[in-house]
């Protein structure tokens, strides 16, 4: 039995951080989904942009929007939901299977949104409309400015998958966000059944910011060791009396991602944090490299316990070293956001070269 089975076995959900047209026309993403227990899936604009640029998958659809008069936003838009609503429909077996516990897909608003709440929401709403899969993840950022959006897109009924989350204080601001929808949606006697979330945990960006400042012995120990310390807050929010009235009515807790799991250190095994934070009701979304290195490497056993707190000794090993974790956390998320920045610049910039290259 492979180490992906087992993990699944486990109560870990492997999903894949990656999409492209090619994935999907070859038949190897259902082929994964069938032999690599892939439950979901995850996307962000660099995925995008590579995969439109890099080929010609998308000339086709780009071409007729061109002839609509579409600008490059709502082009890449279009794409993207032609996409993620057939990997969404590739899903759906597992979604109805898992009783809609998995099965779920990511469509990510403008990381240009990211500070304005207003505007995000509006964003995600007409994102969740258009695509109108129920098995589809509205991704926002954890950003101050993103978690009163969260709460209000869980009010309306909209599952969301928040990103960019770098500590157990994110981390927690995206819980109480969740919670606070779902308690609007009791008061107003609506079900909660039909909505849902992940928590996305970036993991290896950690141990890439930190290493400059730390002995050999405690690089590459801070992304798992960060992830630990949230795994603990996750378990201790999902037993309070709180959230246990929530889910008496249907509620699903918002249940905590490792995101950003594939190794930057050539020189680490590429299955370091996949084997370092197996843990039940957790979600790990893999790029294509790690997924496929899981699936050859030997058998992954050592769970997470909930109640475990070794995670203490080695954050204080950290900080002792020189780094301040809540200063870098935060760091890491306004880095975040400028990378995500970056990227949906690109990849428009990149939309609008195809465009003029068809044109002529």
């Amino acid at each position: 039995m492979s180490s992906n089975a087992l993990i699944a076995m486990a109560g870990q959900s492997i999903w894949l951080d990656n999409i492209t047209r090619t994935l999907l026309d070859s038949g190897t993403l259902a082929q994964w989904i069938r032999d690599l227990s892939v439950v979901g899936l995850t996307s962000n604009p660099s995925i995008f942009e590579k995969a439109i640029s890099g080929g010609s998958s998308y000339d086709t659809q780009i071409s007729g929007l061109l002839a609509k008069g579409m600008a490059a936003e709502p082009i890449f838009f279009e794409c993207a939901i032609a996409d993620l609503t057939r990997a969404c429909d590739l899903f759906k077996g597992v979604s109805d299977r898992t009783g809609g516990i998995d099965g779920w897909v990511s469509l990510e608003v403008s990381p240009l949104l990211a500070a304005d709440t207003k505007a995000t929401v509006a964003q995600a709403k007409s994102l969740h409309a258009k695509a109108n899969r129920p098995n589809l993840f509205i991704k926002v950022p954890g950003t101050p400015e993103g978690i009163p959006a969260i709460e209000e897109l869980i009010a309306a009924g909209i599952s969301i998958n928040v990103t960019l989350l770098f500590s157990k204080a994110h981390y927690l601001a995206a819980a109480e966000a969740y919670l606070r929808g779902l308690e609007r949606r009791a008061a107003a006697g609506l079900p909660l059944t039909s909505v849902s979330s992940v928590a996305s945990l970036f993991v290896s960006r950690w141990d890439k910011k930190t290493a400059p400042k730390l002995p050999a012995n405690l690089k590459n120990t801070v992304g798992i060791a960060v992830s630990r310390e949230c795994y603990h807050a996750y378990c201790e929010f999902y037993s309070s009396a709180r959230w246990l009235a929530l889910e008496g009515k249907g509620a699903r807790p918002q249940r905590l991602l490792y995101a950003s799991t594939s190794t930057k250190d050539p020189a680490l095994s590429p299955t370091l944090y996949v084997e370092s934070l197996l843990s039940a009701r957790t979600v790990n979304t893999m790029p294509e490299e790690t997924l496929l290195a899981l699936s050859k490497s030997a058998v992954a056993t050592a769970m997470l316990a909930p109640g475990d707190t070794s995670f203490r000794a080695a954050l204080d090993a950290i900080t002792k070293a020189g780094v301040d974790l809540a200063k870098a956390a935060a760091e890491l998320q306004s880095e975040g956001c400028a990378s995500f920045d970056a990227s949906w610049n690109q990849l428009i910039a990149k939309i609008e070269e195809k465009a003029a290259a068809l044109a002529r």
